[in-house]
């Protein structure tokens, strides 16, 4: 694996396992998230993504796991979970720690109302897509908050428009708001898949995450918009160059630096219900 896509691949998975299409039981998913921890692949893992009104199952099924390295785990909450952030926090005493809240907002009056979230952890705020979503982020930006993106869902409908994710990623960057994505990234590269595992599912075109997260790198260091939108609908793995030193598609560079920079300063993460899935598909196409 090149330098540089081992710095776009850093940290950038978040185990859902909990949700849907996988939907696993509390002990399954939890034990899969520790093998993912001592694999060859755990360079690309970063936090388990559980419900707040769940803790205390996970903190059952999790206790005989722990060891000297703590768990990270992004919790999905509301204002009101706060004080069971808190305690569990307390509780764990760094073995395991919620340090990434994730919630919804579709108003600046609603922005504004978060920070107690903000509080306990770094808070990513789900916002709508359909309408231009700049004065919300512009808000996130305002009230120290980020950003977080809804990249597909089990029904074709639920998968935002390429124009819509241009959109937010340009305000993203206009306003210098790191984001997180969440579901429809299973697969590398932009193309026609599955929206379930199940035989015989319904299919629909889905963005790939190396399409998002080298488009959002790219957005970041001054790219046009429709630049990011053929990036973004590249079906062509072959166009995308990765190197000891750097990324090029189509002319346009990034350094590794510039790259592992994106990642970890605006770009930061995708949540998914596989883990495996999105990277034996980057070892089918010869990248991993």
């Amino acid at each position: 694996m090149t330098t540089a896509l081992k710095s776009l691949l850093a940290g950038l998975i978040d185990y859902a396992g909990l949700f849907p299409p996988a939907a696993l039981p509390m002990n399954e998913a939890v034990a899969n998230f520790a093998a993912y921890r001592v694999s060859p692949d755990a360079h690309a893992l970063a936090r388990f993504v559980v419900p707040a009104i769940r803790l205390d199952e996970f903190a059952i099924s999790v206790t005989p796991h722990l060891g000297e390295d703590s768990w990270r785990l992004s919790v999905l909450a509301q204002v009101s979970d706060v004080d069971a952030i808190r305690s569990f926090n307390t509780r764990f005493g760094g073995r395991a720690i919620i340090d990434t809240v994730e919630t919804r907002a579709s108003t600046v009056e609603a922005v504004s109302l978060l920070g107690p979230l903000a509080a306990v952890g770094t808070l990513f705020v789900e916002v709508p897509v359909q309408d231009d979503p700049g004065e919300l982020i512009a808000a996130l930006g305002a009230h120290r908050c980020f950003a977080k993106i809804r990249m597909g869902g089990v029904t074709a409908d639920t998968i935002p428009t390429t124009a819509e994710v241009v959109r937010f990623l340009m305000a993203c960057a206009q306003h210098d708001v790191m984001f997180k994505a969440t579901a429809g990234l299973h697969h590398p590269v932009r193309g026609e898949y599955p929206l379930t595992p199940l035989a015989g599912a319904a299919t629909g075109t889905m963005c790939g995450f190396l399409n998002l997260f080298l488009a959002a790198a790219f957005a970041r260091r001054g790219m046009a918009p429709s630049e990011v939108a053929e990036l973004l609908e590249d079906r062509d793995v072959g166009a995308m160059h990765f190197s000891g030193d750097g990324v090029e598609w189509h002319g346009h560079r990034l350094t590794t630096a510039r790259l592992a920079d994106a990642r970890s300063r605006f770009a930061l993460s995708f949540g998914s219900c596989s883990f495996r899935e999105p990277l034996d598909d980057l070892s089918a196409l010869g990248l991993q």
